[in-house]
């Protein structure tokens, strides 16, 4: 497993359904090695910070290997690193590989996956697809976001190395499907749950939607 790109932007002001918005997902990759934070990237940022990075989004990656599917879906020849508003472009492992609570080794950066991403309207607003989100979606070829155990730099052509791989074994893949999809899926609920990893974003709805389903049993 290789990182291809370390792609980061600031915020910039887009017009997208004729407003003017602030958005960081116009990532761009950045030459040499560059510092990885408790909560981003250096030359990272966010617009909205109450719905974008933080703890448990402090990194999202994406694998290159969604490039050609997306190409094909769309049409394009013209997707560069960082499409997709990714900080890592990787190479060499995908959704239904990654695990809630994996932890991943990338030159000086130890890393844990805590989500997969649901996507907003800035994606739509950057691909120019109007029903590109529920596409992405529907895919299921989502990326995953990453908190950072501990700080180091990185650079494009460092291995990712996966130190840890969590026991319940609930993939990226997964999540989409239990996010998005199979709402009755209690036993992937439960599982979910029992990693320590998962993002409060997630945890709190797969609480609730447990908690209803086993209520609703017990009646």
């Amino acid at each position: 497993m290789k990182l291809l790109s370390v792609n980061v932007s600031l915020p910039k002001e887009v017009v997208h359904d004729g407003k003017t918005v602030m958005t960081g997902i116009y990532k761009e990759p950045v030459g040499g090695r560059v510092m990885v934070r408790a909560l981003k990237i250096d030359g990272d940022g966010q617009a909205n910070l109450t719905a974008h990075g933080g703890t448990y989004k402090a990194v999202y990656a994406y694998g290159f290997e969604n490039y050609a599917y997306w190409e094909t879906e769309l049409g394009r020849d013209d997707l560069s690193y960082g499409q997709f508003g990714e900080n890592l472009t990787t190479e060499g492992i995908t959704d239904d590989e990654v695990h809630i609570g994996d932890v991943f080794r990338i030159g000086g950066a130890l890393l844990r996956v805590t989500q997969s991403r649901n996507p907003c309207a800035k994606i739509v607003a950057k691909m120019g697809v109007k029903d590109f989100a529920k596409r992405f979606i529907a895919s299921g070829r989502v990326g995953f976001y990453l908190s950072v155990l501990e700080e180091g730099e990185i650079g494009a052509g460092d291995d990712i190395e996966r130190v840890k791989r969590d026991p319940e074994g609930v993939s990226i893949g997964d999540i989409n499907r239990l996010r998005n999809f199979d709402r009755d899926d209690l036993d992937g609920l439960r599982r979910a749950l029992r990693s320590d990893a998962l993002a409060p974003e997630l945890r709190q709805p797969f609480e609730q939607r447990l908690a209803k389903a086993e209520a609703l049993a017990a009646d």
